[in-house]
């Protein structure tokens, strides 16, 4: 789509973010953490359709919207009104849970970002929106380093099958890296090609989430996600970002659909998705609305 094919109404899908393995490698003199971490987007996520010329707010809805900010403190408006968008109108359908370690704010703020872009608006550094937001910008699957702005894309990584799964629980990330301490952990070093979804669980089991002893101290439960996790067959369980949700790697589609049918039926308060992990279709990420 060009600038000038793009109306005044444009849609926009923000996919979920999962960390396959992240690792805490220091901290700046100015307290941000360095981080090396591979993410990876899912085919599930939050919706969104930007009007221009409706006044510029946001409504937020969808099952997930229960706690997610309708005002200045949505990053998602933030994005806009911090790229001089004074008159766009944000409707945000919301299906990523809040606060739960798959950059739902992120991604959010960065689909717009891209809105404003196919409109040829100029946007700020969206590292000065999150840590996240240039890893969630192009939404390939990357090594992300520094404080998030060394963004690397990955070509080795297939589509993963998988599911993810949250308790129900939001989790800050400054109250988690706030906790941590100690000695920090060497980066994760090359990442090889693979050939398929059980080579890269097995490289990814020498690799770990810095942050998961943290967050499990703070919410025990994420202990019983990897545990049901493992329990319905997954190749690797590990958490994602800073908490609470979990994903699963599994063999197949198949499998991870009848994991993810099990997990919801044994622990109804729990949000559960099976989903396939990789890059997100480009052709999904900024859409011109259905004609009538």
């Amino acid at each position: 789509m060009t600038r000038a094919m793009a109306g005044s109404e444009l849609r926009a899908f923000a996919p979920a973010k999962v960390n396959l393995a992240l690792h805490v490698t220091g901290r700046q003199a100015d307290g941000y953490h360095l981080l090396d971490s591979l993410v990876v987007f899912a085919d599930m996520g939050d919706r969104l359709v930007l009007r221009r010329g409706a006044g510029a707010g946001i409504q937020v809805s969808g099952p997930q919207a229960r706690g997610v900010p309708d005002g200045p403190d949505n990053l998602a408006l933030r994005a806009a009104l911090e790229s001089g968008a004074r008159d766009v109108a944000i409707m945000l359908e919301k299906h990523i849970p809040a606060g739960a370690g798959l950059g739902g704010g992120s991604t959010d703020a960065a689909a717009v970002l891209r809105v404003l872009g196919h409109w040829g608006m100029q946007h700020p550094d969206p590292l000065a929106l999150g840590a996240d937001l240039p890893v969630c910008m192009a939404a390939r699957a990357a090594r992300m380093s520094g404080i998030g702005e060394r963004i690397v894309p990955l070509g080795g990584i297939p589509p993963l099958p998988a599911v993810l799964v949250n308790p129900g629980i939001s989790l800050a990330t400054a109250t988690v890296f706030g906790a941590i301490a100690g000695a920090f952990a060497a980066p994760i070093g090359p990442v090889p090609g693979f050939s398929g979804v059980e080579d890269c669980a097995r490289w990814l089991r020498h690799q770990r989430n810095d942050l998961e002893p943290a967050a499990r101290a703070r919410v025990p439960m994420i202990g019983d996600c990897l545990a049901a996790l493992d329990a319905n067959g997954a190749l690797l369980a590990r958490m994602s970002g800073s908490g609470a949700s979990c994903f699963g790697l599994f063999a197949t589609n198949e499998a991870a659909k009848q994991a993810a049918g099990t997990l919801a039926v044994q622990n109804p308060d729990w949000w559960v998705h099976a989903v396939t992990l990789g890059s997100a279709d480009s052709s999904r990420l900024v859409q011109e609305p259905p004609t009538a």
